[in-house]
């Protein structure tokens, strides 16, 4: 479990109070892209499993993204059947990685290869 800071939770916030288009699957913060999925520190997961897997403060790592949005000032990933917004990135290598994988995706499905899952 991790303790969220207290610039997490300014943006986690501000992310709850902004409308987005469908339905939100949770929150994360402390994102980063790796092999192809975000992995990050989720919050209001509106289905924390039975054993609260995903409940808040857990770190998670999502299925495959298939495309990458910013509706208003946040991030949206969706996924095969989620979708996150992203309230923060991790220090030093999130952004990056989120803009990596954008010019490697170029707009289109790439799943995760086998040999790093």
């Amino acid at each position: 479990m991790k303790r969220y800071s207290d610039f997490d939770l300014l943006r986690i916030a501000q992310a709850v109070s902004q409308d987005y288009e469908g339905l939100i699957t949770a929150f994360l913060v402390s994102v980063h892209i790796h092999a192809c999925s975000a992995v990050g520190v989720v919050f209001g997961h509106i289905c924390p499993g039975p054993h609260q897997r995903f409940s808040d403060g857990r770190l998670i790592r999502t299925s495959d993204i298939q495309s990458v949005v910013k509706e208003g000032r946040f991030w949206v990933i969706n996924t095969v059947n989620s979708k996150y917004v992203i309230a923060t990135f991790q220090r030093d290598v999130g952004r990056r990685s989120l803009r990596d994988f954008m010019r490697i995706a170029g707009g289109r499905y790439v799943p995760t290869p086998s040999q790093l899952q």
